[in-house]
């Protein structure tokens, strides 16, 4: 097996156009939402500016009354009228804020219900090369730790950013129209945020995408610590387990530190300039008032009888300063709202930019053209193809150059032929393989641990495919065979067994779907586990959870031998299929494997050698070379390697 590497995580940044890549998507599936939340936004902005305005019409219309400008009733009427305008535009904007809050909510749901179909579809197509090269649990914080960032991105960094970015620009319009001068300094507040939040924002970027990567390298340690529980504990390693875990989040730690730090400080620097921003203001407008500076307008608004707004500098009134303090509290409020969401749209684009790395990877390529099909097989020997379940199978080969079909059946005749592989280029862990499989042949492997003897099996179903020499199947070259089809063909039972969430009879079933209950009977019945699934307390039913923790290590054997049986593959591939069963079970099950293997080619992974002796030949590998090769009578009698481990000169490691 090739070593697993270290999550992606090198560089400090998302990756350029994440964001775009991103937002692409979501436009392209939720176009009419988005528009419709955009829409909603708008009017609740306008509606936080609006409300600011009339605001300011009360105040100078209670100045107004109280210097005798208009008469009580005047103020009352205009007072009314300007109550009922903001209570309809405060119903207006609470209607507005429930339809994007509930747009996007629902939006970004659906979304990320589409992305992680996407993330498992195609993760299911990738190549086992992919999975033994990365981390199970970087892979699992992908659809959550990730996800949620996304999440987090859409439904709520977006939207507030989009909003917070028109009120900035609709109050800024609104306080030119008032006051050119003061609004030139509200424009300055507004630079030293902006400042602020790029220093300050930035510094935190980087560090965003390391908490990414330190959080997966955590959640991977978790998921690692609890399936090894039971060594742990064995070992009384916990100590150890605890200084390893620590270690790793002690790194989260830091990195979630430096990242959190500088955006923390954003919203507090960014509140301070704004409360001097608002004393400011006070103080430049009492001075115009005070000064009774004013310079004569260019444009005036009118609103109503007793409300006037001149464009210029103009003169500044207590109505227009108030207006001001309103304006730039809601100004202030939204540049930090805005910058505050740096940190999430940052969070985003990492999480983004780790989940669109694994839907770039290349899925497994399939050139193949041969398939599997169902024959019926005349007196003559002819094959002819079928719907209908047979048990007899043919390859059918179309011929490119003639346009030709013929049916080759399928007998499991397998020959290696001088093959080199290695996991890496530059390292080969297989020399100069070459093997002959017969139809009903059994073929031993036996060898130390890295021989290459699981590097074999992983050849044959094409997990990855050689770097020279040639594999046939049946006379065809298993590169023109459609993976599918090729792997349909082989029934394999491997050492590391792995039950599902789900009955008994649905894990068997597992080996093929279409299975009748009576042929799961049976497959339970030639693996020997017929007896003890009985005995379970709901028998086929019972419901196993994980990994089968409720069956004994040679239970759940038994349950992936069965599996196998009823795939009724004509070759099997056993990989240690034993080694977890005691001697007592070993003899029931052997029983059983023998009726399986019988009329098949079986390749057979075995370090106890009890179990390979009835083998027609046994290869003995060493360093991803095949030494020694024979019956075990004919490797007995020459004395070699496999005797001295046959012998126990030496034992397999």
């Amino acid at each position: 097996m090739p070593p697993v590497r270290a999550p992606k995580g090198k560089l400090e940044t998302a990756k350029k156009g994440t964001l775009k890549r991103l937002l692409k998507i979501l436009f392209k599936n939720y176009k009419f939402q988005l528009i419709f939340s955009a829409i909603c936004i708008v009017l609740y902005s306008l509606g936080n500016i609006a409300s600011s305005v009339f605001m300011s019409v009360v105040t100078n219309t209670l100045e107004s009354a109280t210097t005798g400008r208009i008469s009580p009733t005047q103020a009352w009427s205009s007072m009314i009228t300007t109550l009922i305008v903001i209570g309809i535009i405060y119903i207006i904007g609470m209607a507005s804020a429930y339809g994007y809050n509930y747009t996007m909510s629902v939006t970004s749901q659906r979304f990320l219900n589409t992305l992680r179909k996407q993330m498992f579809n195609h993760m299911e197509s990738l190549p086992i090369k992919y999975f033994d090269t990365h981390p199970r649990g970087d892979i699992m914080s992908l659809y959550t730790n990730d996800i949620d960032t996304i999440r987090q991105l859409v439904s709520q960094a977006i939207p507030t950013a989009f909003q917070a970015g028109f009120t900035v620009i609709g109050a800024i319009a609104a306080m030119l129209l008032f006051s050119p001068i003061l609004t030139v300094l509200v424009i300055i507040g507004s630079m030293a945020m902006f400042m602020n939040a790029k220093t300050m924002g930035g510094k935190s970027a980087k560090y965003f995408v390391k908490q990414q990567i330190a959080t997966g390298k955590v959640e991977g340690n978790i998921e690692e610590s609890i399936k090894g529980l039971k060594v742990i504990k064995v070992f009384s390693h916990e100590e150890k387990s605890i200084e390893d875990f620590d270690k790793i989040n002690d790194q989260l730690c830091k990195d979630s530190t430096s990242a959190n730090e500088a955006s923390n400080i954003l919203a507090p620097i960014n509140g301070n300039i704004g409360n001097i921003l608002y004393v400011i203001l006070i103080v430049v407008g009492v001075l115009f008032i005070i000064q009774g500076w004013e310079i004569n307008p260019g444009l005036q608004l009118v609103i109503g009888d007793t409300f006037s707004v001149s464009y210029g500098i103009g003169k500044i009134t207590y109505s227009i300063i108030f207006f001001f303090l309103i304006a730039c509290r809601t100004f202030s409020n939204n540049v930090n709202n805005f910058t505050q969401q740096i940190t999430f749209i940052t969070m985003g684009q990492a999480g983004a930019s780790r989940i669109f790395d694994l839907l770039d990877e290349q899925s497994e390529t399939d050139s193949g053209y041969v398939t599997l099909v169902n024959v019926i097989k005349h007196e003559d020997g002819s094959l002819e193809e079928t719907s209908e379940r047979t048990r007899t199978y043919a390859w059918k080969h179309p011929h490119k150059a003639d346009g030709t079909i013929t049916y080759t059946e399928l007998k499991g005749d397998i020959v290696i032929d001088d093959v080199d592989f290695g996991y890496n280029q530059d390292q080969l862990v297989l020399h100069n393989v070459s093997i002959y499989a017969h139809p009903g042949q059994r073929i031993a492997f036996v060898g130390a641990t890295g021989a290459g003897k699981t590097t074999i099996t992983n050849l044959i179903n094409r997990f990855y495919d050689i770097a020279d020499g040639k594999i046939r199947y049946d006379g065809i070259n298993i590169n023109k065979i459609k993976k599918d089809d090729l792997r349909r063909s082989l029934g394999i039972v491997l050492q590391d067994t792995n039950l599902f969430t789900g009955t008994v009879m649905e894990n068997i079933r597992y080996g093929r779907l279409d299975a009748t209950d009576e042929e799961v009977y049976e497959a339970a019945k030639i693996a020997n586990a017929y007896d003890f699934i009985t005995r379970l307390p709901e028998g086929f039913n019972t419901m196993l959870s994980g990994d089968g923790a409720n069956l004994s290590q040679g239970q759940r054997q038994l349950l992936s031998i069965a599996r196998a049986a009823v795939a009724d593959a004509p070759v099997m591939i056993l990989d240690e299929a034993t080694s977890s069963i005691d001697t007592r079970t070993e003899k029931l099950v052997q029983k059983g494997m023998d009726m399986l293997m019988k009329g098949r080619t079986v390749f057979v992974i075995a370090h106890r050698l009890s179990t390979v002796q009835d083998s027609e030949a046994i290869m003995v590998l060493d360093h991803g070379r095949i030494i020694e090769r024979g019956t075990h009578q004919d490797l007995i009698n020459k004395k070699g390697v496999y005797y001295q481990l046959y012998t126990g000169a030496f034992e397999l490691e």
